[in-house]
């Protein structure tokens, strides 16, 4: 089931107008993906994806978040990313989709129709150099992932994905204060899927990174981060 869309007037009000895609457009590029622009919206849980999927459109998350999941045949899941707002979801010039992509929290995207958004790539120069700089973007994500996932202790694999989710939510909001506040987008056993970690382990971190003061947080699933830098320091990379 579907959710209600929000209301956006034009671009300019959007949320992620300085993160998207559609960063760096001038006016007219703007209002050429105006064109072949629309808004869908999915509840917590649903999926956006299956691996296989024509790939019918793609687009930017406006708000919410999705994950990334690989089924091997014999049934073991995998998350392999987190897309966050501003996250691009879909490869132009690919016929479908090669995971699949589930709205953990509700989601709201800004879809454009693929074959005309891979025409305006080419005619936009705006476009492909953006989307370019988000691909290497994702590329050194990946690579940084790598790097937590066979090398960094629990508690340091706990703090990076904290520090990654904090640090993308305080883009969106400039001019604020190095305190951030955010609602943990995934459960505690989707971190330990995503960490190879147990749910003992993940509660267990949490917990200690709570005593030592470096996130706060009750029964929901609100984190504060009261300083980001104190945070990063616990991920083992150089400040």
């Amino acid at each position: 089931m579907s959710l209600a869309v929000p209301t956006l007037r034009s671009c300019a009000d959007c949320p992620i107008r300085y993160n998207a895609v559609c960063s760096r457009c001038e006016p007219d590029e703007l209002d050429q993906l105006e064109e072949i622009k629309y808004y869908r919206s999915y509840a917590a849980g649903q999926t956006i994806f299956f691996n296989g999927d024509p790939l019918e459109f793609v687009g930017s998350i406006v708000s919410g978040v999705s994950s990334l999941t690989r089924t091997l045949p014999d049934g073991r899941v995998q998350m392999v990313g987190l897309l966050l707002p501003g996250d691009f979801i879909g490869r132009p010039h690919r016929e479908t989709i090669d995971c699949d992509v589930i709205a953990e929290t509700d989601v709201m995207l800004c879809c454009f129709r693929r074959k005309p958004f891979e025409a305006v790539i080419e005619n936009t120069p705006h476009v492909g150099q953006r989307l370019l700089e988000m691909t290497l973007d994702e590329l050194d994500a990946a690579r940084e992932w790598m790097l937590v996932l066979g090398r960094k202790t629990a508690r340091e694999k706990i703090a990076s994905l904290l520090h990654m989710i904090a640090t993308r939510m305080a883009s969106l909001k400039p001019g604020e204060t190095a305190a951030t506040t955010f609602t943990l987008p995934i459960t505690r056993e989707t971190m330990a899927n995503y960490l190879g970690l147990t749910i003992e382990t993940v509660s267990r971190q949490m917990s200690a990174l709570k005593k030592d003061g470096l996130i706060a947080f009750d029964e929901r699933r609100d984190i504060r981060v009261p300083d980001l830098e104190a945070l990063k320091a616990e991920t083992g990379e150089d400040a």
